[in-house]
Protein backbone atom coordinates (compact mmCIF):
# COMPACT_ATOMS: atom_id res chain seq x y z
CA UNK A 1 0.00 0.00 0.00
CA UNK A 2 1.54 3.13 -1.12
CA UNK A 3 0.76 6.55 0.19
CA UNK A 4 -0.56 9.54 -1.38
CA UNK A 5 1.87 11.41 -2.61
CA UNK A 6 1.19 15.28 -2.01
CA UNK A 7 2.27 17.74 -4.39
CA UNK A 8 2.84 21.54 -2.39
CA UNK A 9 2.58 23.69 -5.78
CA UNK A 10 1.89 27.14 -6.49
CA UNK A 11 -1.90 26.77 -5.62
CA UNK A 12 -0.90 25.57 -2.22
CA UNK A 13 1.50 27.86 -1.25
CA UNK A 14 -1.24 30.97 -1.92
CA UNK A 15 -3.27 28.66 0.38
CA UNK A 16 -1.41 28.70 2.90
CA UNK A 17 -0.48 32.28 2.59
CA UNK A 18 -4.44 33.15 3.24
CA UNK A 19 -4.52 30.66 6.14
CA UNK A 20 -1.27 32.46 7.34
CA UNK A 21 -2.80 36.02 7.40
CA UNK A 22 -5.94 34.07 8.84
CA UNK A 23 -3.51 32.63 11.42
CA UNK A 24 -2.09 36.32 12.24
CA UNK A 25 -5.25 37.89 12.81
CA UNK A 26 -6.09 35.47 15.55
CA UNK A 27 -3.08 35.87 17.04
CA UNK A 28 -3.53 39.35 17.50
CA UNK A 29 -6.97 38.96 18.65
CA UNK A 30 -6.07 36.22 21.23
CA UNK A 31 -3.00 38.55 22.45
CA UNK A 32 -5.58 41.53 23.22
CA UNK A 33 -8.59 39.66 24.38
CA UNK A 34 -8.79 39.42 28.39
CA UNK A 35 -9.62 35.97 29.88
CA UNK A 36 -13.41 36.29 30.79
CA UNK A 37 -15.52 34.03 33.50
CA UNK A 38 -16.64 31.27 29.82
CA UNK A 39 -12.67 31.48 29.66
CA UNK A 40 -12.26 29.84 32.75
CA UNK A 41 -15.05 27.70 32.82
CA UNK A 42 -13.85 25.90 30.04
CA UNK A 43 -10.38 25.81 31.44
CA UNK A 44 -11.78 24.08 35.00
CA UNK A 45 -13.92 21.85 33.16
CA UNK A 46 -11.64 20.94 30.58
CA UNK A 47 -9.17 20.14 32.76
CA UNK A 48 -11.44 17.87 34.84
CA UNK A 49 -12.60 15.87 32.08
CA UNK A 50 -8.77 15.13 31.41
CA UNK A 51 -7.29 14.76 34.90
CA UNK A 52 -10.28 13.04 37.21
CA UNK A 53 -13.75 13.91 37.57
CA UNK A 54 -14.75 14.28 40.81
CA UNK A 55 -16.63 12.05 42.84
CA UNK A 56 -17.87 13.69 45.73
CA UNK A 57 -19.66 16.13 43.83
CA UNK A 58 -21.72 13.54 41.95
CA UNK A 59 -21.29 14.59 38.10
CA UNK A 60 -18.93 14.45 35.38
CA UNK A 61 -17.26 17.72 36.46
CA UNK A 62 -18.10 20.65 38.51
CA UNK A 63 -20.21 22.08 35.38
CA UNK A 64 -22.54 19.19 35.48
CA UNK A 65 -22.77 16.43 33.67
CA UNK A 66 -22.62 18.48 30.44
CA UNK A 67 -26.40 18.16 29.32
CA UNK A 68 -26.47 20.81 26.45
CA UNK A 69 -23.24 20.88 26.95
CA UNK A 70 -21.15 19.59 24.16
CA UNK A 71 -17.92 17.93 25.45
CA UNK A 72 -15.50 18.68 22.92
CA UNK A 73 -14.73 22.34 23.16
CA UNK A 74 -14.20 21.66 27.03
CA UNK A 75 -12.22 18.74 25.93
CA UNK A 76 -9.79 20.89 23.62
CA UNK A 77 -9.74 23.89 25.93
CA UNK A 78 -8.53 21.98 28.79
CA UNK A 79 -5.83 19.25 27.23
CA UNK A 80 -3.14 22.47 26.87
CA UNK A 81 -3.73 22.89 30.85
CA UNK A 82 -3.82 19.65 31.93
CA UNK A 83 -0.58 18.50 29.69
CA UNK A 84 1.65 21.66 30.70
CA UNK A 85 0.48 20.39 34.52
CA UNK A 86 1.52 16.53 33.73
CA UNK A 87 4.75 18.00 32.34
CA UNK A 88 5.09 19.74 35.59
CA UNK A 89 4.33 16.96 37.74
CA UNK A 90 6.84 14.76 35.80
CA UNK A 91 9.81 16.89 35.95
CA UNK A 92 9.35 17.39 39.91
CA UNK A 93 9.74 14.12 40.12
CA UNK A 94 13.35 15.15 39.32
CA UNK A 95 13.33 17.83 42.12
CA UNK A 96 14.22 18.36 45.31
CA UNK A 97 11.32 18.31 47.91
CA UNK A 98 11.79 21.50 48.59
CA UNK A 99 12.17 23.11 45.26
CA UNK A 100 9.48 20.98 43.57
CA UNK A 101 6.44 23.45 42.17
CA UNK A 102 3.60 20.93 43.59
CA UNK A 103 4.51 20.13 47.25
CA UNK A 104 2.61 16.86 49.20
CA UNK A 105 0.28 14.59 47.51
CA UNK A 106 0.06 16.14 43.80
CA UNK A 107 -1.30 13.17 42.44
CA UNK A 108 -4.63 13.65 44.15
CA UNK A 109 -4.14 17.50 44.24
CA UNK A 110 -7.13 19.66 42.62
CA UNK A 111 -7.30 21.15 39.41
CA UNK A 112 -8.02 24.47 40.96
CA UNK A 113 -5.37 24.06 43.75
CA UNK A 114 -2.77 23.80 41.14
CA UNK A 115 -4.07 26.66 38.70
CA UNK A 116 -1.28 28.89 39.70
CA UNK A 117 1.23 26.35 38.40
CA UNK A 118 -0.02 27.08 34.82
CA UNK A 119 1.59 29.51 32.29
CA UNK A 120 0.49 31.31 29.28
CA UNK A 121 -2.79 30.36 29.89
CA UNK A 122 -4.85 32.65 27.38
CA UNK A 123 -2.52 31.09 24.31
CA UNK A 124 -2.76 27.19 25.54
CA UNK A 125 -6.94 27.69 26.37
CA UNK A 126 -7.42 29.61 23.02
CA UNK A 127 -4.27 28.06 20.26
CA UNK A 128 -6.69 25.05 19.81
CA UNK A 129 -9.60 26.30 18.35
CA UNK A 130 -7.67 28.70 15.96
CA UNK A 131 -6.31 25.39 15.11
CA UNK A 132 -9.77 24.17 14.00
CA UNK A 133 -10.57 28.02 12.41
CA UNK A 134 -7.49 26.92 10.21
CA UNK A 135 -8.23 23.45 9.86
CA UNK A 136 -11.94 24.58 8.60
CA UNK A 137 -10.52 26.81 6.35
CA UNK A 138 -7.88 24.46 4.73
CA UNK A 139 -10.95 22.05 4.04
CA UNK A 140 -13.06 25.04 2.70
CA UNK A 141 -10.48 25.51 -0.17
CA UNK A 142 -9.90 22.20 -0.77
CA UNK A 143 -13.49 21.08 -1.29
CA UNK A 144 -14.15 24.71 -3.39
CA UNK A 145 -10.99 23.98 -5.53
CA UNK A 146 -11.82 20.09 -6.64
CA UNK A 147 -15.34 21.37 -7.39
CA UNK A 148 -14.62 24.41 -8.98
CA UNK A 149 -11.12 25.15 -9.65
CA UNK A 150 -8.46 27.72 -8.40
CA UNK A 151 -10.19 30.56 -8.71
CA UNK A 152 -13.42 29.13 -7.20
CA UNK A 153 -11.31 27.78 -4.08
CA UNK A 154 -9.17 31.27 -3.73
CA UNK A 155 -12.32 33.26 -3.97
CA UNK A 156 -14.31 31.47 -1.19
CA UNK A 157 -10.87 31.50 1.33
CA UNK A 158 -10.77 34.72 0.78
CA UNK A 159 -14.13 35.81 2.15
CA UNK A 160 -13.47 33.14 4.69
CA UNK A 161 -10.05 34.69 6.10
CA UNK A 162 -11.45 38.27 6.36
CA UNK A 163 -14.45 36.78 7.71
CA UNK A 164 -15.14 38.36 11.46
CA UNK A 165 -17.36 36.04 12.55
CA UNK A 166 -15.32 33.14 11.76
CA UNK A 167 -12.37 34.51 13.45
CA UNK A 168 -14.53 35.56 16.45
CA UNK A 169 -15.69 31.91 17.00
CA UNK A 170 -12.00 30.60 16.06
CA UNK A 171 -9.91 32.48 19.39
CA UNK A 172 -12.47 31.68 22.16
CA UNK A 173 -13.42 28.42 23.60
CA UNK A 174 -16.79 27.33 22.59
CA UNK A 175 -18.49 24.38 20.43
CA UNK A 176 -19.45 26.66 17.44
CA UNK A 177 -16.79 26.68 15.50
CA UNK A 178 -16.13 22.78 16.11
CA UNK A 179 -19.68 21.93 15.43
CA UNK A 180 -19.03 24.11 11.74
CA UNK A 181 -15.72 22.32 11.50
CA UNK A 182 -17.24 18.82 11.93
CA UNK A 183 -20.90 19.68 9.66
CA UNK A 184 -18.71 21.01 6.69
CA UNK A 185 -16.62 17.78 6.85
CA UNK A 186 -19.09 15.60 7.63
CA UNK A 187 -21.91 16.15 4.26
CA UNK A 188 -18.60 16.52 1.98
CA UNK A 189 -17.10 13.07 3.59
CA UNK A 190 -20.61 11.77 2.85
CA UNK A 191 -20.45 12.78 -0.78
CA UNK A 192 -17.39 11.41 -1.04
CA UNK A 193 -18.25 7.91 0.10
CA UNK A 194 -21.52 8.20 -2.08
CA UNK A 195 -19.02 8.46 -5.19
CA UNK A 196 -16.45 6.01 -3.76
CA UNK A 197 -18.99 3.16 -3.37
CA UNK A 198 -19.29 3.40 -7.49
CA UNK A 199 -16.02 1.91 -7.35
CA UNK A 200 -14.19 -0.89 -6.05
CA UNK A 201 -14.71 -1.77 -2.63
CA UNK A 202 -11.48 -1.72 -0.98
CA UNK A 203 -11.63 1.70 -1.52
CA UNK A 204 -14.87 1.85 1.21
CA UNK A 205 -13.32 0.75 4.36
CA UNK A 206 -11.29 3.88 5.11
CA UNK A 207 -13.50 6.70 4.20
CA UNK A 208 -16.58 5.52 5.78
CA UNK A 209 -13.91 5.49 8.75
CA UNK A 210 -13.47 8.83 8.18
CA UNK A 211 -17.25 9.35 7.84
CA UNK A 212 -17.48 7.35 11.70
CA UNK A 213 -15.37 10.20 13.22
CA UNK A 214 -16.60 12.77 11.45
CA UNK A 215 -20.03 12.33 12.55
CA UNK A 216 -18.78 11.15 15.99
CA UNK A 217 -16.48 14.27 16.70
CA UNK A 218 -19.63 16.48 15.26
CA UNK A 219 -21.86 14.73 18.05
CA UNK A 220 -19.66 15.81 20.46
CA UNK A 221 -19.40 19.07 19.50
CA UNK A 222 -23.37 19.49 19.12
CA UNK A 223 -25.55 16.66 18.67
CA UNK A 224 -28.05 18.67 16.40
CA UNK A 225 -25.15 19.17 14.35
CA UNK A 226 -24.36 16.17 14.00
CA UNK A 227 -28.57 15.30 13.70
CA UNK A 228 -28.76 17.56 11.15
CA UNK A 229 -25.21 16.48 8.87
CA UNK A 230 -26.18 12.47 9.57
CA UNK A 231 -29.70 13.26 7.52
CA UNK A 232 -28.76 15.01 5.22
CA UNK A 233 -25.47 12.96 4.73
CA UNK A 234 -27.69 10.23 4.23
CA UNK A 235 -30.38 11.71 1.50
CA UNK A 236 -27.39 12.93 -0.39
CA UNK A 237 -25.71 9.41 -0.31
CA UNK A 238 -29.04 7.52 -1.58
CA UNK A 239 -29.50 10.15 -4.58
CA UNK A 240 -25.68 9.86 -5.92
CA UNK A 241 -25.88 6.08 -4.43
CA UNK A 242 -27.66 4.89 -7.48
CA UNK A 243 -27.89 1.03 -7.40
CA UNK A 244 -25.40 0.91 -4.15
CA UNK A 245 -28.51 2.43 -1.79
CA UNK A 246 -28.51 -0.95 0.56
CA UNK A 247 -24.68 -0.86 1.24
CA UNK A 248 -25.95 3.18 2.06
CA UNK A 249 -28.07 2.32 4.73
CA UNK A 250 -25.44 -0.20 6.23
CA UNK A 251 -22.62 2.35 6.02
CA UNK A 252 -25.00 4.81 7.83
CA UNK A 253 -25.79 2.98 10.57
CA UNK A 254 -22.31 1.77 11.00
CA UNK A 255 -21.74 5.32 10.87
CA UNK A 256 -24.26 6.08 13.83
CA UNK A 257 -22.94 2.85 15.78
CA UNK A 258 -19.58 4.38 15.83
CA UNK A 259 -20.24 7.91 16.12
CA UNK A 260 -22.01 6.74 19.42
CA UNK A 261 -18.73 4.99 21.02
CA UNK A 262 -17.05 8.11 20.02
CA UNK A 263 -19.81 10.32 22.21
CA UNK A 264 -19.14 7.82 24.89
CA UNK A 265 -15.30 7.89 24.87
CA UNK A 266 -15.78 11.52 25.56
CA UNK A 267 -17.74 10.98 28.71
CA UNK A 268 -14.77 8.56 29.88
CA UNK A 269 -17.17 5.60 29.35
CA UNK A 270 -19.59 6.73 32.19
CA UNK A 271 -23.09 6.01 31.31
CA UNK A 272 -24.39 8.25 34.08
CA UNK A 273 -23.38 10.79 32.33
CA UNK A 274 -23.29 9.46 28.72
CA UNK A 275 -27.12 8.91 29.20
CA UNK A 276 -28.22 13.04 29.70
CA UNK A 277 -27.44 13.06 25.79
CA UNK A 278 -30.34 11.61 25.64
CA UNK A 279 -32.70 13.19 27.93
CA UNK A 280 -31.12 16.92 27.93
CA UNK A 281 -33.41 17.93 25.27
CA UNK A 282 -29.67 19.42 23.37
CA UNK A 283 -31.27 18.46 19.89
CA UNK A 284 -34.95 20.13 20.41
CA UNK A 285 -35.27 22.59 17.81
CA UNK A 286 -37.43 25.10 16.01
CA UNK A 287 -37.07 27.68 13.39
CA UNK A 288 -36.06 31.49 13.94
CA UNK A 289 -35.41 34.33 11.44
CA UNK A 290 -32.86 35.45 14.52
CA UNK A 291 -29.80 34.05 13.49
CA UNK A 292 -30.08 35.50 9.82
CA UNK A 293 -30.85 39.02 11.55
CA UNK A 294 -27.72 38.31 13.55
CA UNK A 295 -25.56 37.56 10.05
CA UNK A 296 -26.97 39.97 8.09
CA UNK A 297 -27.75 42.31 9.46
CA UNK A 298 -24.40 43.31 10.70
CA UNK A 299 -23.66 44.35 7.66
CA UNK A 300 -21.07 46.70 8.67
CA UNK A 301 -18.88 43.82 9.41
CA UNK A 302 -19.94 41.73 6.47
CA UNK A 303 -21.31 44.00 4.04
CA UNK A 304 -18.66 42.88 0.90
CA UNK A 305 -19.50 39.14 1.72
CA UNK A 306 -23.29 39.67 1.46
CA UNK A 307 -23.11 41.84 -1.67
CA UNK A 308 -21.06 38.37 -3.27
CA UNK A 309 -23.29 36.48 -1.99
CA UNK A 310 -26.88 38.66 -3.50
CA UNK A 311 -24.28 38.48 -6.54
CA UNK A 312 -24.16 34.58 -6.54
CA UNK A 313 -27.63 34.11 -5.62
CA UNK A 314 -28.85 36.33 -8.85
CA UNK A 315 -26.60 34.27 -11.05
CA UNK A 316 -27.32 30.90 -9.57
CA UNK A 317 -31.31 32.21 -10.17
CA UNK A 318 -31.44 33.30 -13.84
CA UNK A 319 -28.22 31.91 -15.46
CA UNK A 320 -28.82 27.94 -16.08
CA UNK A 321 -25.23 26.63 -16.11
CA UNK A 322 -24.56 27.88 -12.35
CA UNK A 323 -27.10 25.50 -11.02
CA UNK A 324 -25.96 22.35 -10.94
CA UNK A 325 -25.12 19.86 -7.87
CA UNK A 326 -21.77 21.23 -7.02
CA UNK A 327 -23.08 24.92 -6.54
CA UNK A 328 -26.85 23.84 -5.56
CA UNK A 329 -25.59 21.21 -2.26
CA UNK A 330 -24.32 24.01 -0.38
CA UNK A 331 -26.82 26.56 -0.57
CA UNK A 332 -29.25 23.97 0.00
CA UNK A 333 -27.92 23.08 3.30
CA UNK A 334 -27.15 26.85 4.42
CA UNK A 335 -30.52 27.84 3.55
CA UNK A 336 -31.47 24.51 5.86
CA UNK A 337 -28.91 25.94 8.44
CA UNK A 338 -30.17 29.89 8.86
CA UNK A 339 -33.38 29.33 9.83
CA UNK A 340 -32.77 26.63 12.54
CA UNK A 341 -33.08 27.67 16.07
CA UNK A 342 -32.41 25.10 19.09
CA UNK A 343 -34.94 25.09 21.75
CA UNK A 344 -32.63 23.31 24.54
CA UNK A 345 -29.30 25.08 24.81
CA UNK A 346 -28.05 28.13 23.12
CA UNK A 347 -26.41 27.13 19.84
CA UNK A 348 -25.59 29.15 16.76
CA UNK A 349 -26.60 26.93 13.34
CA UNK A 350 -26.25 29.97 11.03
CA UNK A 351 -22.31 29.93 12.10
CA UNK A 352 -22.47 26.67 10.67
CA UNK A 353 -23.54 27.78 7.63
CA UNK A 354 -21.26 29.63 6.71
CA UNK A 355 -18.78 27.91 5.10
CA UNK A 356 -21.57 26.33 2.46
CA UNK A 357 -22.57 29.94 2.22
CA UNK A 358 -18.79 30.53 1.05
CA UNK A 359 -18.45 27.18 -0.58
CA UNK A 360 -21.41 28.47 -3.30
CA UNK A 361 -20.12 31.79 -3.61
CA UNK A 362 -17.00 30.75 -4.96
CA UNK A 363 -19.09 27.96 -7.29
CA UNK A 364 -20.93 30.61 -8.63
CA UNK A 365 -18.43 33.36 -8.91
CA UNK A 366 -15.74 30.44 -10.59
CA UNK A 367 -18.40 29.95 -13.36
CA UNK A 368 -18.99 33.91 -14.34
CA UNK A 369 -15.22 33.97 -14.95
CA UNK A 370 -15.39 31.22 -17.27
CA UNK A 371 -17.67 33.89 -19.15
CA UNK A 372 -17.21 36.69 -21.77
CA UNK A 373 -17.66 39.23 -18.51
CA UNK A 374 -14.66 37.52 -17.08
CA UNK A 375 -13.11 41.16 -16.57
CA UNK A 376 -16.23 42.32 -14.95
CA UNK A 377 -16.26 39.61 -12.03
CA UNK A 378 -12.63 39.54 -11.63
CA UNK A 379 -12.85 43.44 -11.17
CA UNK A 380 -15.66 42.41 -8.81
CA UNK A 381 -14.06 39.82 -6.92
CA UNK A 382 -11.10 41.61 -6.30
CA UNK A 383 -13.06 44.79 -4.83
CA UNK A 384 -14.81 42.93 -2.57
CA UNK A 385 -12.20 40.47 -1.02
CA UNK A 386 -10.46 44.27 -0.88
CA UNK A 387 -13.32 45.19 0.91
CA UNK A 388 -13.81 42.70 3.05
CA UNK A 389 -9.94 42.43 4.37
CA UNK A 390 -10.22 46.50 5.03
CA UNK A 391 -13.47 45.92 6.66
CA UNK A 392 -11.70 42.73 9.08
CA UNK A 393 -8.91 45.02 9.70
CA UNK A 394 -11.00 47.35 11.24
CA UNK A 395 -13.00 45.03 13.10
CA UNK A 396 -10.29 43.42 14.79
CA UNK A 397 -9.12 47.14 15.92
CA UNK A 398 -12.81 48.40 17.25
CA UNK A 399 -13.24 44.69 18.86
CA UNK A 400 -10.17 45.15 21.52
CA UNK A 401 -10.26 49.21 22.01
Amino acid sequence: MTLPRIHFGRPQQLAALLLLVFFVQGLYRIAHAPLTETDYRYARCGREMWERPSPLLGYFTSCGNMQGDGTFAYRAAGLPLSVQRWALLTVDHFRKPEDRLYPGDTLNGSTWESRHQLSYVNWLLRLPFLGFGLWLGGALWWVARRLFGNEGGFFALGLYTFCPEILRASTTPNNEILAAWGLFGLIYTSIGVAHAMQGPRHKWKPRILLLTLALGLTATAHILAAIFGFLVSFVLMLYLGERRRGNVMQAMVLAGAGAMAIVFAFFAFRIGPFSYVFTAGAARFWFSLQGLSLFFGNWMENAALEIALLVALVLWATVRRSRYFGNTVPLLVALLLLPLASTGVRSEPWLWAVPFLLTFTGGVFADALETKYRKLFLVLAGTVLLTQALISVVTLKLALL
